[in-house]
């Protein structure tokens, strides 16, 4: 695996969905959990974190380190990205949680991608940014469709020394919250334009000087909309990805 990609090139993994609190469907389980909770899932459409055994989950933890050991052995591994739904709240409760799954990752580098507005409201936004520097999560900016009721600023913060990193979803505020899209890549429908990229090159230069390491991570993954962006991003860091700060973006 370590000779089969360009020198530095590195995988961030998304974490399991049901790690972040998403609802997660049975069939998505592994098949011998399936089969050994099947009066568990009888009748459940979805299931929850909060709701599973705590041997199963233990069980799920190490599962999921395992399948990611082979990208950590090779220098290969990113980040875990765990990106949270919009229930998840600012709470002592969610802090709780949160806690628990950087314990169970220990010794991995994760980010950190909020989709409740709170978490970054005028009472949040610091005690926010401070929880990520206290367990050395990379703070996940977002650029995103605005106007809605959980749209998120760009918050434009380093809370780990490794990596910080931008999350371009695109700007289509038609499709974000459309029913009956056919794919997932309808909903990130957006081709960003030379000059909206071009907005984004000081500000992450400044990121930059508290990061090792920031990526751009386009998510606007309709046809080749993604990688034509990050190739327009990238040429505006020509010659400043070979110093003790570095640009990654794909």
């Amino acid at each position: 695996m370590g000779r089969a990609h360009a020198a530095g090139f590195t995988f961030n993994i998304k974490a399991f969905r049901l790690f972040t609190g998403h609802q997660t469907p049975p069939k998505s389980l592994p098949a011998d959990i399936q089969h050994e909770l099947t009066w568990f899932f009888a009748g459940r459409n979805n299931v929850y974190y909060k709701d599973m055994p705590g041997e199963i989950l233990d069980a799920m933890w190490e599962r999921f380190k395992i399948a990611i050991d082979p990208l950590r052995s090779a220098g290969k591994l990113g980040a875990v990205h765990f990106q949270f739904p919009p229930w998840v709240v600012p709470s002592r409760e969610w802090h709780a949680h949160i806690e628990d799954r950087a314990e169970r990752m220990k010794g991995f580098q994760l980010a950190t991608e909020f989709r409740q507005k709170k978490w970054f409201d005028d009472e949040h936004s610091e005690a926010t940014l401070e929880f990520e520097r206290q367990h050395n999560f990379a703070h996940v900016v977002l650029d995103m469709p605005q106007g809605f009721s959980n749209s998120l600023p760009q918050i434009w913060e380093a809370t780990s020394p490794n990596l910080a990193i931008l999350r371009l979803h695109g700007r289509n505020a038609e499709t974000w919250y459309a029913k009956g899209q056919t794919a997932a890549s309808d909903r990130f429908n957006y081709d960003y334009s030379n000059e909206e990229l071009e907005q984004f090159v000081e500000k992450m230069r400044r990121l930059a000087t508290h990061a090792a390491l920031v990526q751009a991570i386009f998510n606007n993954n309709f046809e080749d909309q993604g990688q034509r962006n990050a190739a327009t991003l990238k040429r505006e860091f020509k010659g400043e990805a070979s110093g003790s700060n570095s640009f990654a973006l794909t």
